[in-house]
Formats: C-alpha cells, sequence, structure tokens
C-alpha cells in the first residue's frame, strides 16, 4: 500500500470532531508509517508555528487555483 499523498502537496485538512484548525492548505511535510491500518502525516499551515500529525483521511486533495475542497457529491 502506498501514500495517497506527497511530500509538498497541498492539502485540505479536516480535524476530529472538537479540535480547532485554521482553515486553508496545508502542506504535506513528512510520509510517516502506518498506525492502526492507516498512513499518517506531518503536516503544516502557513499561519501556525508547528506541525500537526494527520491521519490520511482526514485529508483530501486541494483544488488547484482556488484553495477550496471538493464539495461535490459523487454517487
Amino acid at each position: 500500500m502506498l501514500h495517497k499523498f506527497k511530500i509538498d502537496q497541498k492539502v485540505e485538512f479536516s480535524p476530529p470532531r472538537g479540535f480547532y484548525s485554521p482553515p486553508g492548505a496545508y502542506r504535506v511535510t513528512r510520509l510517516l508509517p502506518e498506525r492502526a491500518g492507516e498512513f499518517e502525516y506531518s503536516i503544516k499551515h502557513s499561519q501556525e508555528a508547528y506541525e500537526r500529525i494527520a491521519r490520511e483521511s482526514e485529508l483530501s486533495p486541494e483544488l488547484p487555483n482556488t484553495g477550496a475542497r471538493d464539495h461535490r457529491r459523487t454517487g
């Protein structure tokens, strides 16, 4: 199994309920090993001084030129 996202890729982060995170793009800074059956990533927002650890299911690709997440329904 391979990581879905690459280092330096811009992604949107959807944190777990009850956790704050600034809106907008995050940059993947490190690919981390699988934990509990899911890959993890180190991500960084330009307005934060620190990096966060995020599960792959909490990330989605950033849409080109918009900085927005794809909210279209599929199915």
